[in-house]
């Protein structure tokens, strides 16, 4: 049975589910519809026009941050779109989702958390807003956003945390971090809203 988890709640991955050795990491979020009708509302006030302003789809876009000593040492350890598989072939990004459209996960990172070598003992999930800056966009203009954690071997959904706080203005989101703790591993829902423009400015909070 799948445990629902607050912000800050920590639960043990390896104790609960015996032999685990992959997870799937599922992230799903949702645009918010805009307030009102005839292209009016939040959208068109945020964007500065009417009926006639063209709205951009936000891409939202999930990362995985590998940490040593919980330090981000080196570019290669983080796995994102552009980056889709870790040096160590451990960590695998699924794939890239430009909208956020449709049910169930939008981005999926695969970790194979029997292999992920002794030295890294923290993977950060991430998810940033593309281009958020420029298209004058963030978090607040998105609804229903989680993130969940899935059994490879039976498709069974551990734990599942769901984002209800008010995050207008943050551009980016550290949804949770996957953690080793002797010998044992965990998921810490994390849920913190940050303003940094991109996932460069990201990685550098852990370096």
């Amino acid at each position: 049975m799948s445990v629902s988890l607050q912000k800050g709640q920590k639960v043990n991955l390896s104790k609960d589910n015996a032999g685990l050795a992959k997870v799937i990491v599922g992230l799903g979020w949702d645009e918010a519809k805009p307030s009102g009708g005839g292209g009016g509302g939040f959208f068109a006030t945020l964007f500065g026009g009417g009926a006639a302003t063209t709205h951009q789809a936000i891409d939202c876009d999930a990362s995985a941050i590998m940490l040593k000593n919980g330090k981000f040492v080196d570019r290669t350890d983080l796995v994102y779109f552009g980056n889709l598989k870790h040096k160590s072939g451990t960590v695998n990004h699924m794939g890239d989702n430009l909208t956020g459209e449709g049910e169930g996960d939008d981005e999926q990172i695969v970790i194979d958390l029997s292999r992920v070598p002794a030295e890294y003992d923290k993977i950060v999930i991430v998810v940033n807003i593309y281009q958020a800056v420029q298209r004058k966009q963030h978090f607040g203009m998105i609804e229903n956003a989680f993130i969940r954690l899935v059994d490879a071997r039976n498709n069974k959904e551990m734990c599942k945390y769901n984002l209800t706080e008010n995050y207008s203005g943050m551009t980016a989101m550290i949804f949770g971090e996957i953690y080793r703790h002797n010998g044992e591993w965990k998921f810490n829902a994390m849920g913190n809203g940050t303003t940094d423009p991109g996932i460069g400015e990201l990685c550098r909070r852990f370096s």
